[in-house]
């Protein structure tokens, strides 16, 4: 815990070493109400809504990281914490009161142009209600909706002001970073939470692989040399001359 002025020591989350995603009744309607007192009921989500993502290797002994006291707002609490425990306890806050509130709602416009032959769509998009987005949203929840969008009519006459032609090629997939690759151990139910950090420090250690700009790259094993009765490949420092089986497919 930490020791906040008036209240003396206080554990501020719950058990922290837990992938549970259960809340407990009680902790439910504790924020609920709280929401309610301090947005208003139509900020308050549906229950209905929660859903679970239990899987069978979740232990459920524990409930889902969350604050202990939801009144307890990251506001009240910045002056009293180092800078990363109150960036880590915004977080959990932020993140718990979004799951109980009511969802975003959006006003999406979309128009088709046409011109002569070609027809070009253009749609653009703002916050009706700001919903759970009143607490978190990311950087990029912003609105594109402008006034021009909003009096085009079905008669309007549009004049091509410029013409900027782009040609676009499929890209490989992305190399994994370390938060995509947790993710796809999620998704593919490999390990557990406490269990990825680690794997990945294993993995790096090891030299498997390599992190090079947060992006992580499959070590290879490069070949020696390659002679006309056999081939050598690379082992550490070291060279070994290939017998058969296994081979690296880069040589």
């Amino acid at each position: 815990g930490v020791t906040l002025k008036g209240k003396g020591s206080v554990g501020l989350i719950t058990y922290l070493r837990t992938d549970s995603t259960r809340i407990s009744e009680e902790a439910d309607a504790s924020c609920r109400e709280y929401i309610a007192q301090q947005y208003g009921e139509q900020f308050v989500g549906d229950k209905t809504a929660v859903k679970s993502s239990k899987t069978g290797k979740i232990q459920d002994a524990h409930e889902a990281i969350r604050p202990t006291d939801s009144s307890l707002s990251p506001a009240m609490l910045k002056e009293q914490l180092p800078r990363d425990l109150f960036r880590l306890y915004q977080l959990i806050w932020t993140r718990f009161l979004a799951s109980r509130m009511a969802e975003a709602v959006y006003e999406t416009t979309s128009v088709k142009i046409g011109a002569g032959d070609y027809r070009f769509n253009v749609a653009a998009s703002k916050v009706k209600f700001d919903g759970f987005m009143t607490v978190y949203s990311y950087d990029s929840e912003k609105s594109t909706m402008n006034a021009a969008m909003k009096k085009i009519t079905k008669d309007t006459e549009i004049t091509l002001s410029g013409l900027d032609p782009q040609q676009h090629f499929t890209q490989p997939p992305a190399h994994f970073t370390e938060a995509s690759l947790v993710k796809t151990l999620e998704e593919l139910g490999i390990g557990r939470p406490s269990t990825y950090a680690p794997t990945i420090t294993t993995l790096l250690a090891r030299r498997y692989i390599v992190k090079e700009s947060k992006n992580l790259y499959i070590t290879q094993t490069l070949c020696c040399k390659r002679t006309k009765e056999s081939l050598y490949y690379r082992v550490g420092r070291g060279c070994k001359r290939y017998d058969g089986g296994w081979l690296p497919y880069h040589c």
